[in-house]
């Protein structure tokens, strides 16, 4: 019996597909997601999520937000997700000195602004390491 699964960002569903298996980065470390789990509500970090469909293995670089699992439907809202080969790690190296460029100059920015610049820093660092781990 397959999973569905979709992922949703503020700017629209990025992933709807019938699986087999999901692993998600938490808190608490990975989780595997099998037809079946139990129900679950879990908060979601930054780093990968993998999909098993058959013999292929897609990686997402997944950032924070919330996972619910109820019944075989995994529904994932996070603030960004993309596919690791639409990762162009020379636009996010950049875009990572820039946020941690404006953070050093904290006195100038809001609250509300450091930790949105926090957030681009911390799934820029995502992005990276799940690009380039299954680069291999």
């Amino acid at each position: 019996m397959p999973l569905t699964l979709e992922i949703v960002t503020p700017e629209g569903r990025v992933y709807s597909e019938t699986v087999d298996t999901v692993v998600l980065p938490t808190l608490q470390g990975e989780i595997g997601i099998l037809p079946g789990h139990l129900p679950l509500l879990t908060q979601i970090e930054d780093g990968e999520l993998r999909v098993q469909k058959g013999n292929t293995t897609e990686s997402l670089a997944c950032g924070r937000g919330f996972a619910e699992i109820a019944g075989d439907k995994i529904s994932v809202l996070a603030e960004q997700a993309i596919d690791i080969a639409k990762i162009d790690e020379a636009a996010v190296e950049n875009a990572c000195r820039r946020a941690e460029a404006a953070l050093a100059q904290k006195q100038n920015l809001s609250a509300e602004e450091a930790e949105r610049l926090e957030g681009v820093v911390r799934f820029a660092y995502a992005q990276l390491d799940v690009k380039r781990r299954r680069r291999g």
